[in-house]
């Protein structure tokens, strides 16, 4: 017996040695799960991350905007410039000289550069489908645009005829001469072409490009977006799915407002009754 004594006794001061050395790592790693449940609560550092990767991502369709406000300020140029000259006489009085400008000669070519001005702002609320479908519209009205700018500068049609009824002359007077000006049709075809181009690009463009804010936007469906973003994601984590990259600012703060905690993945929910249970059984057998 007093053989085995100091054999025991080693054994149980080894064991108790490990004890004390378990209980020591015991704060470190609860320290480094603290830490690592602060940094997850950190909603604060989502937001600041979450707000940068979408914009990096997403870029505002600037080679169109460019194109559609060139576009408007060149047939509003051209509606104010002298399309057609034409000299006329009666027989009874001295000759009379009329200048026409482009409102008068093409009527529609001051509102359809409104048109494209009002596009820009229209480009810049819509994405998607609606974009593509504005795009079209814009062609369709840099094509008109551009049919007047074109007869006159191919010499189409009865040129001296449209002068004299766009200049109200009386029925006896004779037209002398009708001259064009080049450089306003001109202006107003590069307009035109230049709206076409930027109604060409806007249907191509991808569906991650950027818009308005979304602050006129219905906050229901808004919420009820962002926590379904969130579930999702949750479930992307808690499977082996890879995460398709962080949530925007304003889905963060929808599923905020729909009652939703963005920064608790579905690990951490799935641990939480695991760990009650845990202290339960613990209560129990203290």
């Amino acid at each position: 017996m007093s053989e085995a004594d100091p054999s025991r006794a080693a054994t149980d001061s080894n064991e108790a040695a490990a004890d004390s050395s378990r209980a020591a790592g015991g704060p470190s790693r609860a320290a480094a799960d603290s830490s690592q449940a602060a940094g997850d609560s950190n909603p604060a550092a989502d937001v600041r991350a979450a707000s940068g990767a979408p914009a990096a991502r997403r870029k505002y369709p600037i080679g169109p905007l460019v194109l559609l406000a060139f576009a408007a300020a060149a047939l509003w140029g051209a509606s104010r410039l002298t399309w057609v000259t034409v000299t006329s006489a009666d027989g009874l009085t001295e000759p009379r000289t009329d200048r026409l400008n482009g409102g008068v000669w093409f009527g529609a070519l001051t509102p359809l550069a409104l048109v494209l001005l009002a596009s820009v702002a229209a480009v810049l609320a819509t994405r998607g489908w609606l974009r593509r479908v504005l795009g079209v519209l814009i062609a369709l009205v840099a094509a008109a645009a551009a049919v007047p700018a074109f007869a006159l500068l191919t010499s189409s049609g009865k040129i001296a005829e449209r002068a004299a009824t766009l200049a109200e002359l009386p029925a006896r007077a004779q037209v002398d001469q009708a001259t064009t000006a080049p450089l306003p049709a001109v202006l107003a075809l590069l307009g035109a072409v230049a709206a076409f181009v930027a109604g060409a690009l806007l249907t191509r463009m991808p569906q991650d490009t950027a818009r308005l804010s979304g602050k006129y936007d219905n906050p229901v469906f808004r919420r009820a977006a962002a926590t379904e973003q969130v579930t999702q994601r949750r479930d992307a984590q808690a499977g082996a799915e890879p995460e398709s990259g962080r949530l925007s600012e304003r889905v963060l703060w929808d599923a905020l407002d729909a009652g939703t905690d963005p920064t608790e993945d579905a690990v951490t929910s799935d641990r939480r009754p695991e760990a009650a249970d845990k202290g339960e059984a613990g209560g129990r057998a203290r």
